[in-house]
Parts: C-alpha cells; sequence; structure tokens
C-alpha cells in the first residue's frame, strides 16, 4: 500500500486507515475480540492509521483494547468533542490512558469550542502526549470556520468528506492546505453508503481494471485517493472481506483526470454537492 507524507506534520500514513464510528461501538467480550481479530487483520494489510471520537460511544475504548501489544504498529487520530473545558480535559486523560499516553493525530470534532480545545491540544502537544493537531467538520456550511482554523497555524491536519457526492472541499479546502502543507484525512469516502445504493454494473468497472481495482468500493477510494492532495481515507467496517477490499484499492497505478471523470459520470444524479 502506498504512504504518503500527512501534509508537513513530519508523520507518514497509509493511504486507506480504519473509521470506527459504528463498527467499533460494541460491548462485552465478543465485541472486544472481534475488534481485536480486525485490528490484527488491518494491521496484516498495513491499514495502520485508526480514527476514533468520544462521539462513537464505546469505540475509543475498544480501539484502545484491540491495540494492547500493536500500539507501536499503529498511528491513532481520535477527537475532543465537547464544548466544555473541563469535559475536554477528562475525555484527553481516557483517550491518553487507552492509547499508551499517546495520540497521533489529535481532532477538535466538528470544530466544537475549537479555540478552547485546541489550545489544551498544544499543552499536551508540548508535553510530548499528542503528535499533530487537527480539525474536523462534516459539513460544506462549516467549511469556512474550517479554512479560518486552518489559517491560524495551529493545526497540522484536517478531516473532511470527499467522494463523488460531497465536493465541497474542492474549490477551496484542498488548494488551502496544500498551501499550508496541512495533512488531508478523508471521511465518508462511501457518502455514508448512498454510493452503494445503486452501483453501476461489472461492464460499466471493467474499465477500472487496469488500474487494479474491480469493485465499485475499490473505485470509489481509488477515486478520492487518486487526488495527491487527498492523504488518507478512512472507511469503516466491521467484515474483514471488506477490509481487504478496501486495502487493495491503496496502491498505484491512479486515475488520471479521464477515469475520475468517469467515476463522476457513473455517479450521475445522485451528485449532492
Amino acid at each position: 500500500m502506498e504512504q504518503r507524507a500527512l501534509g508537513r506534520t513530519g508523520i507518514t500514513v497509509p493511504v486507506v486507515g480504519m473509521g470506527t464510528w459504528q463498527t467499533f461501538d460494541v460491548g462485552g467480550d465478543a465485541g472486544d475480540s472481534d475488534a481485536k481479530g480486525l485490528v490484527d487483520a488491518a494491521l496484516a494489510l498495513d491499514v495502520t492509521l485508526f480514527d476514533s471520537s468520544p462521539m462513537y460511544g464505546a469505540a475509543e475504548r475498544v480501539l484502545g483494547s484491540a491495540l494492547q501489544g500493536a500500539r507501536d504498529r499503529a498511528l491513532v487520530a481520535t477527537k475532543i468533542w465537547s464544548s466544555s473545558a473541563d469535559d475536554g480535559r477528562r475525555q484527553a486523560e481516557a483517550a491518553l490512558q487507552y492509547y499508551g499516553g499517546r495520540v497521533d493525530v489529535y481532532q477538535v470534532h466538528n470544530l466544537l469550542a475549537w479555540r478552547t480545545q485546541v489550545t489544551l491540544l498544544e499543552r499536551l502537544r508540548d508535553q510530548g502526549a499528542v503528535r499533530v493537531i487537527g480539525a474536523t467538520h462534516y459539513q460544506a456550511s462549516a467549511l469556512p470556520e474550517l479554512e479560518t482554523v486552518m489559517r491560524s497555524g495551529r493545526i497540522g491536519a484536517i478531516q473532511v468528506p470527499y467522494n463523488p457526492l460531497e465536493r465541497a472541499i474542492e474549490a477551496r479546502v484542498l488548494p488551502l492546505a496544500t498551501e499550508l502543507g496541512i495533512g488531508v484525512i478523508v471521511m465518508r469516502p462511501f457518502g455514508e453508503g448512498a454510493l452503494f445504493r445503486r452501483e453501476p454494473a461489472d461492464a460499466d468497472l471493467s474499465p477500472f481494471e487496469p488500474f487494479g481495482v474491480r469493485t465499485w468500493s475499490q473505485v470509489l477510494l481509488k477515486w478520492i485517493l487518486s487526488d495527491p492532495r487527498c492523504h488518507v481515507a478512512i472507511p469503516a467496517t466491521s467484515n474483514p472481506d471488506h477490509l481487504r477490499d478496501n486495502a487493495a484499492a491503496g496502491s498505484p497505478p491512479w486515475f488520471g483526470p479521464d477515469e475520475r471523470q468517469h467515476v463522476v459520470d457513473l455517479v450521475g444524479g445522485r451528485r449532492r454537492i
């Protein structure tokens, strides 16, 4: 799998990582065991970046448990999700316990109280507990505020949605991230499932086979990753077969402009943004 520098952060990431929303919000020994098996399978495929959040229920704890004995092989991206300085501090204390005293990319979730929480993360970075500070948002209406945070010089990474249905970041955010050397983590690569509601026929996918992809999910991931301004996509899955399918999309050759336009054409009238 290809590895890319996450902007100018000094961290190198695999182009395909793993999200934990819903899939790691599990309980009990069986749930922990399943998550451990999935993390082990991911690491074997060089899927080494795992993204979580306190917003995702038990996912942070479950991920931390699954990484026991393998933390040094992984990159953890998680988030502060609170408007309260005290709650943010408690969330950070819990996360640092889960992840062996360090978080590789610590993000302010949905820009919530971002000035307060970035100040906390800056202190943790100065103490060596955080490597890179980031910020996230999922709504196109929030992109102007995200641009303000990017220009502040206080963050090194962003997490935003990007797929053939959601392309709002193309106009300003991706160029700005490149200008400022900010890493780009792509959430919602499948449009929260919207892009699977009407999949193209196999014949429509055959032109992509020379690029090493045969399934629609692989085509969608390669569409994102063929834009070099995007450093890592983080699809969530609880299915090892889907995990292998996703990882297989993370190697060159990459699509050119014609192939990327073909994907957009296949999506057709479903384009949202």
